[in-house]
Order: structure tokens, then sequence, then C-alpha cells
């Protein structure tokens, strides 16, 4: 199993200022907590298919900003072929999830199949657990894995929009996600683990832990903005460091790199 997780799906997804952060954050934390497990019970489980699933879902979903349409759904009023049947189903069964489940057809059939009341319960659709569930299910029924196999993005956008729209975005995506799952792939690969107090760091990374890092890149005289995002300047810095210390300069922060880091300048590491 590849460890995807909430680190993986912010460094695919594009950067919020306040409240718009705040909400991508509360849907990635949640997400990430399930997402490698439940990807792999779907069979969503090589690079390929990790990160055209990342891609196509980030899409979708704003860059992970939400799990609810922004429109009002009343473009969807008297679809018949979506099962809105009576006045009022458009909003009610307007576009949730991270692939934006919509129609009433498709609320009811999807929490069939996961055991969820979703006809009479809509609004559930938009929890971002079980939004993964369902764009996991919809992938599974449409088939995508072949398509992950080929690379072909088209082909998978064509299965999650109907069309085209947004495919340059869904290919830059794309491109981030492979980049990401294959660090992954080489920490898994090179046995790198977490060390009490020493979280292994990466591109993408955000939060305290960064912020020490930085400090003490800072420290060693590399000028660096203390704003806890693991962006390009910390991992150049990063792999200054660690070409010194004589370690891999890969830009992964590992306990090797922490422990030259907490070790006062001129003593042995």
């Amino acid at each position: 199993m590849i460890p995807v997780d909430a680190q993986t799906m912010l460094e695919i997804a594009p950067r919020f200022p306040g409240a718009r952060a705040e909400r991508q954050r509360e849907i990635v934390t949640a997400v990430g907590e399930v997402l490698a497990p439940t990807l792999e019970a779907y069979g969503i489980d090589t690079r390929l298919r990790i990160a055209h699933f990342l891609a196509q879902t980030c899409h979708e979903s704003a860059g992970f900003r939400t799990t609810e349409e922004f429109a009002s759904g009343d473009a969807y009023e008297g679809r018949l072929d979506l099962g809105n049947t009576r006045r009022g189903h458009g909003p009610r069964y307007k576009g949730r999830g991270l692939l934006q489940l919509t129609g009433r057809a498709n609320y009811r059939d999807f929490g069939e199949a996961l055991g969820v009341d979703l006809e009479n319960n809509p609004e559930a659709a938009a929890d971002p657990v079980l939004s993964l569930k369902i764009a996991c299910e919809y992938w599974k029924r449409r088939g995508i894995n072949a398509d992950c196999d080929n690379d072909d993005v088209i082909a998978v956008t064509r299965k999650i929009n109907g069309g085209l729209n947004g495919l340059d975005d869904r290919r830059q995506y794309t491109s981030k996600a492979k980049a990401a799952v294959a660090r992954l792939e080489a920490l898994m690969r090179s046995g790198i683990a977490e060390a009490p107090g020493r979280p292994v760091l990466r591109r993408g990374s955000r939060g305290e832990d960064v912020a020490r890092l930085q400090r003490q890149l800072r420290d060693r005289g590399l000028m660096l903005a203390i704003d806890g995002d693991f962006g390009p300047a910390t991992e150049v810095a990063v792999a200054a460091v660690q070409a010194q210390a004589g370690l891999t300069p890969d830009g992964i922060v590992t306990a090797e790199l922490w422990a030259v880091l907490e070790t006062p300048r001129g003593e042995p590491a």
C-alpha cells in the first residue's frame, strides 16, 4: 500500500487564503486519514491509478476545498434522466462529493451500494470520508483503472466529466500527483520511517514541524521565511544541508537530517 495521505493531497492542490484554506484543510485532514486503505480496497493501488484519482478529485472539488457544488442546482430541475421528478429535486440533489454525485436516482443508487440512505439524506454525500467512498465506487463502476493503466488523461476525463472541461488543469494536477506518489514510493523503497519527534517532511508538508525545520535552517544561515509551508525554497535549503552533511540531497527531511540539524555546529551528528 502506497501511504498517500493529507500531505499528498496538499502537495497536489493549489494554495488558498483565509476561509478557503481552512475548508481545504478540513477536507484533506478527514480524507487523508482513510485515503490509502480506501483506495487500496478499490484497487486504486498503483502510481498511475492513484495519481489520476487524486488529480481528478482535486479538479472536481475545486482544489479539495469543497464537497458541494457552488451552483444552486436549479439547472437540474426537471432532469428526468437524473431521477429528478419533482419540483425542488434539482437543488436537493445537486452535485456533492469529491466527484460531484448528482441527481436523485444516483443518490439512491450509490447510497444503496454503500449502505447509506442518501436519497433521504442527500447532504450526507458532502461528508468528506463518505464522498471518498462514493468517488471510489463511481471509479470502479466506470472501469477507470484500465484507462489509468494506459495513462490516458483524456479517457479518464471523459468518464468523469462527460466531456473535456478543464482538461489542461487536470493534466497539471496529474503531473503533480505522479511526482508526489513517486516520492512516496522512493521513501518506501529506502525504508525511511518516522522517528518520535522527527517526522518525515517533504515538498507539500505544512504545519509547526515545518516551521521548526525552517527555524533550524535559518540558524544555519539559510535565509527562509518561517511560514510552515514546505515549498521550493525550503526544499533547496534542505538539499544544501544534506549535501554538506554527506547525505543524499533529495530534499526529503528524515531522522538522519533531523539529527544533523539538532547537533550543535562543529560537533559530530
